[in-house]
């Protein structure tokens, strides 16, 4: 795996979602943001550092989907290894995670983007609620 390049298509890929910006990131690396949130950051190393709630982070312990931020282990952060993992698509729907839960905060109309996310229903639901309580809203 070249981290270099799967690097690249994160940046790619997540840069292509509405409002988001790349800027780099004050620890190296670059960092993405919607406006002014942060919806994660990637190091050069392939270390990734994104923000949930820690409910959304807990979740997603439970479910191996990532682990405790390396430096900030009791907060709501969480690292992936994509050097470790090797799964740039993981990593993507992590990022996928964490952007549609800042923007459904401000706009109603993601529950298809929601159901179409490559997570767990059960860490969909501690992030967004049961599904019959989306398409309620």
């Amino acid at each position: 795996m070249n981290i270099a390049q799967e690097l690249e298509r994160i940046q790619q890929t997540v840069t292509s979602w509405d409002e988001v910006q790349a800027a780099p990131h004050r620890f190296g690396g670059v960092e993405f943001q919607v406006g002014n949130v942060e919806v994660g950051h990637v190091h050069r190393n392939g270390m990734i550092d994104i923000p949930f709630t820690r409910k959304i982070r807990a979740a997603l312990l439970e479910e191996h989907l990532a682990e405790p931020h390396h430096l900030l282990p009791d907060t709501g952060w969480i690292s992936y290894y994509l050097g470790r993992t090797g799964d740039t698509d993981k990593a993507i729907s992590l990022f996928r995670l964490s952007y549609l839960q800042k923007r459904r905060r401000r706009i109603n109309g993601l529950d298809d983007a929601i159901a179409q996310l490559d997570i767990p229903a059960r860490v969909k639901d501690v992030a967004f609620g049961a599904m019959e309580e989306i398409a309620e809203d």
